[in-house]
């Protein structure tokens, strides 16, 4: 397949959604113990608004030019040497190692793909590629018990989303929190039992007590969050919406009886959580929710969107390759 060029979507500077410009690459080839995967959608994250911007956290920073993208779905096209053969033609999803996912083709370390369960959607397998392994981590480090209170912020999120429908099934009592009336009709869709709008003043006391926090927000959100959980609660960080972590100091909570929870993962037990949510969903019992789609030259739209704080679930680019 070498020779052509494929579109792919390039950062050269750092700056604005803008700086993200369409234009071409050469057309990859597959290497020892690599797969080329045909891109037809591709995974977004808040973070990579992040780092198209020059402002990601420590220590990520990408190397100019670079094309972005760490999440594809696609079809197997190639397969380079050490590569089991049968793997072409299969609808796989996988991480690209941090960068090259904004194409029409890429090529990703065989051994990380996920074959796509049948019965369920590309799309929605991509979109669970990343967020349904954060979720089900985030989840079992906690272990939410039947009857306790369940607290989600950004819950109308990629991984909110997933966290409010796992929780339930875990049959806690789940509150989700989000910004904005709109946002939060999301999750009380997905079974959430109470829906409040941390945007609003006093918020965390119309919560009340509660034992777990799922934390997607950050800074202060996730502080007052902090106050509401009980003796014995515990608290769970998977996302910083705010631009800044909670920083709660481990020594108050010690005083209050809250742990801290901070999930240790091996690549082992990463694959598993991927592999687990890719099985729910299969069995319909897990839906991502995808709010926003985009072409692959609206990747600065995508961004934009992002950025200004109005998408729900994930956000996706959508990619055809022109025949």
């Amino acid at each position: 397949m070498g020779g052509i060029f494929v579109r792919a979507v390039w950062l050269k500077e750092f700056g604005g959604p803008g700086v993200l410009a369409v234009g071409e690459a050469p057309d990859p080839v597959p290497g020892d113990g690599q797969a080329l995967v045909a891109v037809e959608f591709v995974n977004i994250t808040f973070v990579e608004t992040q780092l198209r911007s020059g402002t990601g956290p420590a220590p990520v920073r990408w190397e100019l030019p670079v094309i972005p993208g760490n999440g594809v779905g696609g079809v197997v096209a190639a397969v380079g040497p050490g590569v089991d053969a049968r793997l072409v033609g299969r609808r796989v999803v996988s991480s690209t190692g941090g960068t090259g996912g904004y194409a029409e083709l890429a090529a990703v370390d065989a051994s990380g793909l996920f074959e796509v369960p049948d019965g369920l959607a590309l799309d929605d397998a991509v979109a669970l590629l990343a967020d349904g392994r954060t979720a089900t981590m985030m989840l079992r480090a906690v272990k939410p018990r039947p009857g306790e209170r369940v607290l989600v912020e950004a819950a109308a999120g990629g991984v909110g989303t997933l966290l409010v429908q796992l929780a339930k099934a875990a049959g806690a009592v789940v509150v989700a929190a989000a910004g904005g009336e709109r946002k939060l009709k999301v999750p009380v869709g997905l079974g959430a039992d109470e829906a409040v709008d941390y945007r609003e003043p006093g918020w965390a006391g119309a919560v009340g007590g509660v034992d777990v926090v799922f934390d997607g927000v950050g800074g202060e959100v996730a502080r007052e969050a902090f106050t509401l959980l009980r003796p014995g609660g515990r608290m769970v960080s998977f996302g910083l919406a705010s631009g800044e972590w909670a920083a709660v100091p481990e020594a108050e909570a010690a005083e209050r009886g809250v742990t801290l929870v901070r999930p240790q993962a091996t690549p082992e037990t990463l694959r598993e959580f991927t592999q687990s949510a890719l099985a729910e969903a299969a069995a319909g019992r897990l839906r991502p929710v995808i709010g926003q789609r985009f072409p692959l030259d609206g990747a600065a739209d995508a961004h934009r969107a992002i950025e200004s704080r109005a998408t729900v679930g994930k956000t996706l680019l959508e990619v055809r390759r022109p025949s």
